[in-house]
């Protein structure tokens, strides 16, 4: 069974750039039409990872083939951001995890009390702000899953990823991060031999998905982001007049681009050939079925 593991809609929010954070969403995706857009790419199974809310629910819950997640933005002890990803999760589990967001060792004691898969999302990105080697080791030792191929992340960030994951024996998920329709379902998980949600996550956490389909790059990116300063005019047709703000949409995710690229680098040279492993007695790699 395939499943894009990371997706978003109109219930993420409001994005994070500075002078549109008032006027523009996170993403436009109307939940009814990204459900649509993941059959038609030839998703088995469809989950939604917005920002710290699970709205997009109330639309889709009537299909037998939808189950519940989020992407929680966390604090990590280090004081730094990051975002992890959760699956197979109820309204309850919501409230609960979103009270604990700023606690992560909080969040992560009751996951694993309610038997909830967690993952660290884009671990080799720029997109949360800094890292630290401390995030590093709580991320192999603490977390159940690494997300290994992000489809708007460079495939250098992902090639990390999953070097990590396969370091420290992490099970590998994957997504298409996708904030418009158009990188829907190119990026998903599968999970060979799974014929419903209960083994589809179940083969998460036993580590038997597979991360499939493409890595971003930087007209991946720009198209994005252009996608959504459409939407925004189709949405507020006034800001049309703020039109030469997307105009410079190139200019802003080439600069992206080479962030990311010297973040990846960054982290590269800091880690070397390898990092080094968490004793496997430390932590089990499984959520308990």
């Amino acid at each position: 069974m395939r499943c894009d593991l990371h997706v978003h809609t109109t219930h993420s929010g409001a994005c994070n750039i500075p002078l549109l954070s008032r006027v523009c969403l996170e993403s436009y995706n109307e939940p009814q039409a990204l459900y649509d857009r993941l059959k038609q790419r030839g998703m088995n199974l469809v989950t939604v990872t917005d920002h710290d809310s699970v709205g997009a629910a109330e639309e889709l819950r009537g299909y037998p083939d939808f189950f519940l997640s989020e992407e929680v933005t966390c604090i990590m002890p280090s004081g730094t951001e990051m975002h992890a990803g959760v699956y197979g999760i109820n309204e309850r589990d919501h409230v609960e995890l979103q009270g604990r967001r700023l606690d992560i060792e909080a969040l992560l004691a009751y996951a694993l009390e309610h038997n909830l898969f967690v993952t660290v999302n884009h671990a080799y990105s720029s997109l949360n702000g800094p890292r630290t080697d401390d995030d590093f080791t709580r991320f192999a030792r603490d977390f159940h899953g690494v997300e290994t191929r992000n489809g708007m992340m460079l495939p250098r960030s992902n090639k990390l990823a999953e070097e990590f994951a396969t370091r420290h024996n992490r099970p590998a998920v994957a997504g298409s991060d996708a904030h418009t329709l158009g990188p829907v379902g190119r990026t998903f998980t599968e999970v060979p031999g799974a014929r419903n949600e209960e083994e589809f996550l179940a083969g998460l956490r036993h580590g038997q998905a597979v991360a499939m389909g493409e890595s971003g790059d930087y007209l991946k990116l720009t198209a994005a982001v252009l996608g959504i300063g459409v939407s925004l005019v189709r949405s507020k047709p006034w800001m049309l007049l703020a039109a030469a703000l997307f105009a410079a949409a190139p200019l802003v995710t080439l600069g992206n681009y080479v962030r990311e690229a010297a973040f990846a680098w960054q982290w590269r040279q800091r880690h070397g050939a390898a990092l080094p492993a968490v004793p496997a007695a430390a932590v089990s790699t499984e959520v308990a079925l």
